[in-house]
């Protein structure tokens, strides 16, 4: 895959508009530019400017081959390590870094149920409270999370208190992102 060569959507596709989390559809013979490929996901920019991530199951209309998610471990890992490794491949569609990295997750729970299975409880913030991708995450969130074997149940949420700021980011991330 090369970042940023012009492609044309071979098909209809749906899509995220970026940053504000409304659904759309992106008709065929639309050019894109694929500006970010992570986590299973893939944003694209429109001739127009349009920001949009469109899903790994359709990476076909962009002529990319469907990958399957990194499963986020080896299963014998403690189920805490597999579910931190599943947050690790969520992204902010903006910017290339993990939702882990960028110090957007707040907690991060994993209780055992009486019938059998585990309970994983998520609280996370955006970057800004105004960013209309918290259920675009959220959904990310909860459908990787549900992919770790042993669990039965989450409790994802968007929360704003404390509010998010650089300080919280890893030094990898301000890394690559240049803030260091």
């Amino acid at each position: 895959m090369v970042v940023n060569e012009a492609i044309i959507l071979g098909r209809d596709c749906e899509a995220i508009k970026i940053p504000s989390g409304v659904k759309l559809t992106l008709s065929a013979g639309t050019q894109v530019r694929i500006t970010q490929a992570l986590g299973g996901t893939y944003t694209v920019m429109t001739e127009t400017g349009l920001l949009a991530q469109i899903a790994g199951k359709d990476a076909d209309a962009i002529t990319q081959e469907i990958v399957p998610s990194p499963t986020g471990g080896m299963a014998e890992d403690p189920i805490e390590k597999l579910v931190w490794n599943q947050l690790k491949t969520c992204f902010d569609p903006e910017i290339s870094v993990n939702i882990v990295d960028l110090g957007l997750v707040y907690h991060c729970g994993v209780t055992p149920l009486a019938e059998g299975g585990n309970k994983v409880e998520v609280r996370f913030t955006l970057t800004a409270p105004g960013c209309g991708m918290g259920d675009v995450l959220r959904r990310d969130i909860e459908s990787k999370i549900r992919s770790v074997p042993g669990v039965i149940e989450t409790n994802i949420q968007v929360v704003f208190d404390p509010p998010w700021n650089a300080s919280l980011m890893s030094e990898a991330a301000k890394l690559q992102l240049g803030l260091m």
